[in-house]
């Protein structure tokens, strides 16, 4: 089941990119020699028209292969003007970013869909750094992130991914919660009383009230339960703008937060000369497997809820990614075409074949080594 959603997923976000290129080379009158699912060897192709359409074996990628990507391929005059280093640079910039565009407009529908459907508010958002999210009303609650065994908390069922609501103790109002710091105060206060907790699981939807008795930790110096906890926020899209527009600014929000997050955290590599923080924050292929199966094994009534919004924040860094400056991604090739468009002419073809060639190789072993991290976080 895991591994049918998984690769369900991947053809959904890899297809939707290769997609873009492909139209956008197709209205720009440029031959498109192959469209692959996977990367090669291919098991199977079949060709319509001037197309192959291919499913090969490695299901990791995808490609669209595009006639004059290289100049060596061209060989016929009479066939230049459908080769793509033939066309001007504002055609190449709609091909090659078209991937890109896709990605964003595939993220933005799914979180148009999510939030139209939860009354315009999204799940609770871990607080990593100073997220300042720029659209929306910002209401913080906290979540259990982790029970301790034989605690209090595991046997008043309390389980992780509980998003604490509001408390009470004894037969007093219920009062909202909204840190881990003010959560720590009210049990440390209620000493030996019981507190209710009004509890809604962020996995499965499931909300209960359960009761919770606090003992004394002589470690600690005062009244635990036995739980981690993390601050976390929920978005609420509440103005009729913002419900209309909510997939565009939920997205903005994410992206804008994740490049802080990863900022925060290469900042703090550096600073204490330690990757382990930094390594901790990706995952490849097999991470994202992992998570896919947590998710499937334990979501509940949320399950299509919650691969859509994997699906969706995915969808979002696939198009973050490709479009870096880097060499071998689809921001790498625009910048050579940027060269074209203010210079006037090409890049050196040997120069931008070994670039891209040596972009590849990196991004090749960054992913290898992402994989081997993945493995390790498995069985450590």
């Amino acid at each position: 089941m895991t591994f049918i959603v998984f690769i369900l997923i991947l053809a959904v976000l890899i297809l939707i990119h290769e997609f873009g290129h492909f139209i956008a080379a197709k209205k720009n009158g440029v031959k498109v020699e192959e469209f692959g699912f996977g990367l090669p060897p291919r098991i199977f192709g079949i060709k319509k028209g001037e197309t192959i359409y291919s499913l090969n074996l490695i299901p990791l990628g995808g490609f669209v292969k595009l006639f004059g990507e290289e100049y060596h391929e061209i060989k016929k005059k009479s066939s230049s003007e459908r080769a793509f280093i033939n066309k001007k640079p504002w055609q190449k910039t709609i091909i090659v970013v078209a991937g890109v565009i896709m990605n964003l407009i595939l993220g933005v529908s799914i979180y148009y869909v999510i939030l139209s459907a939860n009354n315009f508010q999204s799940d609770p958002i871990p607080v990593f750094t100073n997220s300042g999210f720029r659209f929306g009303e910002k209401e913080k609650k906290v979540i259990i992130a982790g029970v301790n065994k034989n605690s209090p908390a595991e046997k008043s069922n309390i389980k992780p991914e509980d998003v604490v609501i509001r408390y009470r103790i004894n037969n007093n109002n219920w009062v909202n919660i909204n840190s881990s710091s003010e959560f720590i105060n009210v049990v440390k206060d209620a000493e030996n009383e019981e507190v209710s907790l009004d509890l809604l699981n962020n996995k499965n939807g499931e909300r209960k009230t359960i009761r919770v008795q606090p003992i004394f930790n002589s470690d600690l110096n005062r009244y635990i339960i036995g739980v981690n906890l993390a601050d976390v926020i929920i978005l609420k899209y509440n103005t009729p703008t913002e419900k209309l527009f909510s997939g565009f600014l939920h997205s903005y929000n994410l992206i804008d937060y994740n490049l802080k997050v990863i900022s925060s955290l290469f900042s703090s590599a550096i600073k204490e000369k330690r990757t382990e923080t930094l390594t901790q924050a990706f995952s490849g292929p097999i991470g994202i497997f992992g998570i896919i199966e947590d998710t499937v094994r334990s979501s509940g009534k949320k399950l299509f809820t919650n691969l859509l919004n994997i699906t969706g924040l995915l969808s979002l860094s696939l198009a973050l990614m490709n479009i870096l400056p880097f060499p071998a991604l689809d921001g790498g090739r625009m910048v050579f075409v940027a060269y074209e468009w203010i210079t006037g002419k090409r890049s050196n073809k040997n120069i931008e074949k070994y670039v891209n060639f040596i972009g590849f190789i990196i991004l090749i072993t960054f992913g290898i080594l992402i994989s081997i991290n993945d493995i390790v976080k498995i069985y450590k």
